[in-house]
C-alpha cells in the first residue's frame, strides 16, 4: 500500500540525485515566496461558560510566517521533469496552523499522445468563484485558511490520454490525507474544536484506502466541459460529537462515496457562464447539488484601463441542511476590479446570502497589489453574520499579508 510516507521514501533518493546533478549542471530552477501574515479579529470568540467547553484561550490577533519554494528540473529534451514544492507556516498562537507539507513532489513524463505524472501533486477541477463544489482530488488545508483554496498534496499516479475528442485522465490515489483544522488556540473554528487524531473511517483500510477517478475534458468552440467519476474516501468529513478528557469535541468521520460530476464554462464575448453539478452516494444515501452563475466584464470603464466584472452565483444542495453544506440554498453577488496597471492591482468583493435562513450571510473583500518587482501586499476582509447557526459569527477579521517572491 502506497502511503504518503512511502512515496516520499521512493522519490527521496531520486530527488537527492537530481539536486546533486543539477547543482553541478546549473539546470535546477528555484523559485518561490516567503511572507508574513497577521490576522486581526474585532470580537472575542464564541464561548460557552461550562466545564465541557473550557478550552485554551483564543486571541484577537494571530501572526504567522510562511514559505513556499519550488525546485524544478527538466531533462530528456523536456520530456521528463521533476517538481518539488514544500510549504511551511509557523503560527504565533495555533499549533495546528504551524505545519509543513509537501504540496508537490512530481515526476512528469510527456509523450506526443499521453502524459504520466507520478508522486505528490495538486489538481483543481471547477469553474465557479465561491463554492468549489466538484473539486475533490486534494484535501482542504483549513488550518491554513477556511476558503477552500489551500490544499494538501495528494499522492497519485495520473495518466493523461491526449485525443482529438478530448483529454482522458485516469487517477490512482494511494493514501488519504485528513483535513486539517484550527486548534484550540486558533481562530476561525467552531466553539467545539475538531480533534484529528481520533478520526474514524468507514473503510477498514482507513487512510490507506486506494481511491480512483476518471475524467474527460474537452474544449468545443467556446464551451469548456469536464465530466468525472470518483470512488473513494470522502474529502468532506461528517462530525461526531464526543467527550475527551472532560471536554466536548468533534471527531471527523470519513465515509466512502461514489460521485459523478460535471463542470461547464461558456465564453460569449464579455460573458462567462459557469456551472458545476454533482450526484453523490454516501453512507447516508444519495443527493444532488449544483452551483452556477455568470460574470460580465465591462472593459475599459469610462475610457480608462480599468475592467469591472459583475458576478452572481447560486448554490443549491438537495439535503437542504446548512450543517451538511453551507451552500444549501445561497446566492452570491460580487464585483471584480482589474486595474491593468504595472503593479497588477486587483480587487474582488462578494456578498453571500442564505435564502432559507435570512440571518446567515457573509461579506468578503480580497485585494492585492505588487510592490516593485518582487513584493506583493494582500488584504483580506471577512465579515460574518452573528447568528446561532453561524459558528464563525464572532470571527470577523482582517488579514494583512506581505510576500517576497524570488
Amino acid at each position: 500500500m502506497f502511503s504518503l510516507r512511502t512515496i516520499i521514501f521512493m522519490l527521496g533518493p531520486l530527488l537527492s540525485l537530481l539536486l546533486i546533478y543539477s547543482s553541478t549542471s546549473m539546470a535546477l530552477e528555484v523559485s518561490g515566496k516567503v511572507g508574513f501574515a497577521s490576522l486581526f479579529f474585532e470580537n472575542s470568540p464564541q464561548r460557552i461558560d461550562l466545564p465541557l467547553f473550557d478550552y485554551e484561550k483564543q486571541y484577537n490577533q494571530q501572526a504567522s510566517i510562511l514559505a513556499e519554494i519550488e525546485f524544478y528540473h527538466a531533462w530528456n529534451d523536456d520530456q521528463d521533469s521533476l517538481t518539488f514544492k514544500p510549504y511551511g507556516r509557523i503560527d504565533q498562537r495555533d499549533n495546528e496552523r504551524t505545519s509543513f507539507d509537501i504540496r508537490e513532489l512530481m515526476w512528469l513524463h510527456v509523450e506526443e499522445n499521453w502524459e504520466l505524472r507520478t508522486g505528490i501533486s495538486k489538481v483543481f477541477w471547477g469553474v465557479t468563484e465561491v463554492n468549489h463544489l466538484i473539486d475533490i482530488i486534494n484535501q482542504d488545508d483549513q488550518a491554513d485558511d477556511i476558503n477552500g483554496d489551500p490544499k494538501l498534496g495528494q499522492p497519485m499516479v495520473n495518466l493523461s490520454l491526449l485525443k482529438e475528442w478530448g483529454v482522458v485522465d485516469l487517477f490512482i490515489l494511494p493514501g488519504f490525507r485528513e483535513r486539517t483544522f484550527p486548534g484550540e488556540a486558533g481562530r476561525l473554528r467552531s466553539f467545539i474544536p475538531v480533534v484529528n487524531d481520533q478520526a474514524q473511517y468507514e473503510s477498514s483500510a482507513k487512510e490507506k484506502h486506494v481511491d480512483f477517478a476518471l475524467r474527460w475534458s474537452h474544449t468545443i468552440d467556446t464551451y469548456d466541459i469536464g465530466i468525472y467519476y470518483f470512488q473513494g474516501t470522502n474529502r468532506d468529513p461528517f462530525y461526531i460529537p464526543s467527550i475527551d478528557k472532560g471536554k466536548a469535541i468533534f471527531i471527523p468521520y470519513y465515509d466512502q462515496i461514489k460521485q459523478l460530476a460535471v463542470d461547464l464554462q461558456v465564453t460569449q464575448e464579455d460573458w462567462l457562464w459557469k456551472l458545476e453539478a454533482l450526484h453523490r452516494e454516501d453512507h447516508q444515501g444519495q443527493f444532488s447539488a449544483l452551483t452556477g452563475g455568470f460574470e460580465y466584464t465591462f472593459v475599459g470603464v469610462m475610457e480608462s484601463v480599468i475592467d469591472v466584472g459583475v458576478l452572481s452565483e447560486y448554490s443549491w444542495d438537495e439535503r437542504g441542511d446548512p450543517i451538511l453544506s453551507q451552500f444549501q440554498n445561497d446566492i452570491m453577488l460580487g464585483v471584480r476590479l482589474g486595474f491593468n496597471d504595472a503593479q497588477s492591482s486587483e480587487l474582488l468583493a462578494g456578498f453571500v446570502q442564505d435564502l432559507d435562513y435570512s440571518h446567515l450571510n457573509s461579506f468578503q473583500i480580497e485585494a492585492s497589489r505588487r510592490l516593485g518587482d518582487d513584493w506583493k501586499f494582500s488584504v483580506d476582509l471577512r465579515l460574518f453574520s452573528n447568528h446561532e447557526l453561524n459558528v464563525l459569527g464572532n470571527d470577523d477579521h482582517l488579514q494583512l499579508t506581505l510576500e517576497r517572491y524570488f
